[in-house]
């Protein structure tokens, strides 16, 4: 888990590019607060990715529990960075406005802090169940958790509506852990 510190890239530019496109004005507050730090933090990393990830052994064991705070900020490279900041982009604009941005806030702040409760729990299950130790160091950064949880809460507000996973036209209800099951197997780290 090694990235170059505030380099200017690819993904980073692409990402400023669709930013602009959209607008700043166009933009929620908490949704562009969001973005602005996930990438301030890109830049400028609090700390290498290995010593903000979350896992079992950093999170649990060691009681490391900044981590839970950290992780879901740092991203592992520049293209993470813009998959999941495109994302909060446009969820960020429709979820924001219908749910006004104090409370959008705080569900950003909840689902950060959650994910990675609940990503140690499942690496911890994991352990236990597949007699595997391994499972308590894989560490994890980014904001894709936060994410995913955002999707299904976006499904909610929207109903019937229908989503193209990989050109197949699906509920968006069901979109969502289809999505999840085809990025996990395209993109398994």
């Amino acid at each position: 888990m090694q990235r170059r510190q505030g380099r200017v890239s690819a993904g980073l530019l692409l990402l400023l590019y669709q930013i602009s496109q959209v607008g700043l004005q166009n933009i929620p507050s908490v949704t562009l607060g969001v973005l602005a730090l996930n990438i301030f933090l890109f830049l400028n990393p609090v700390r290498p990715l290995s010593e903000v990830c979350i896992s079992v052994k950093e999170g649990f064991y060691r009681k490391n529990w900044q981590r839970l705070l950290l992780s879901p900020v740092h991203h592992a490279d520049d293209w993470h960075l813009y998959y999941n900041m495109i994302s909060m982009l446009w969820k960020g604009i429709m979820l924001e406005k219908k749910l006004k941005s104090i409370w959008f806030a705080y569900i950003i702040v909840v689902f950060s802090v959650l994910i990675g409760v609940v990503y140690m729990v499942l690496e911890f299950m994991l352990v236990k169940i597949l007699d595997d130790p391994s499972y308590e160091m894989n560490c994890a950064v980014g904001f894709s958790g936060v994410l995913f949880a955002l999707k299904v809460l976006n499904n909610h507000y929207n109903p019937g509506r229908i989503s193209s996973v990989l050109g197949l036209q699906i509920s968006s209800k069901y979109a969502c852990w289809v999505e999840l099951v085809a990025i996990h197997l395209i993109s398994p780290g």
